[in-house]
């Protein structure tokens, strides 16, 4: 399945690795750019900063969020993400391991669409890629982008 650019943003190596062989495993061949912490990510939405040239503005087709993020934290780039004309309607899915009930407020009060605490073991994890790619990258309807 491949219908558009899939932004993670994550900024543990480990978790970005489980992230790609899930991601091979389920057969996901969409676009996956990583960002590693919180302002790249910002940076890569609004085509700012290190991505200012970039060509393809369109907004990814899901973001994959963490919580826990060097230089901005997950909950303050949902926040920017929803507060944007071009990217609030983009799907957010923030995969973290938090298990703060706080966390989990907090980011559905914000707009998130999903909340997933990713599983620790590799073949959980990869189940959980397998049914969000299946989701929101096949039977989701998405708004149309102009």
């Amino acid at each position: 399945m491949n219908t558009g650019t899939i932004l993670l943003i994550e900024d543990n190596p480990s978790d970005i690795g489980l992230t790609e062989r899930a991601f091979k495993k389920s057969h996901i061949t969409n676009d996956l750019v990583i960002a590693q912490d919180g302002q790249e990510g910002l940076d890569f939405l609004f085509c700012q900063g290190a991505y200012a040239s970039r060509e393809d503005t369109t907004p990814p087709m899901l973001v994959l969020l963490d919580l826990k993020l060097p230089k901005v934290d997950g909950l303050e780039v949902l926040r920017q993400i929803r507060n944007d004309p071009r990217t609030h309607r983009v799907p957010v899915v923030i995969l973290t391991s938090s298990r703060e009930e706080q966390d989990v407020a907090a980011g559905y009060d914000l707009g998130v669409n999903s909340y997933i605490r990713k599983p620790v073991d590799f073949q959980q994890f990869a189940e959980v890629i397998k049914q969000l790619g299946l989701y929101w990258l096949v039977i989701n309807e998405s708004p149309h982008r102009p």
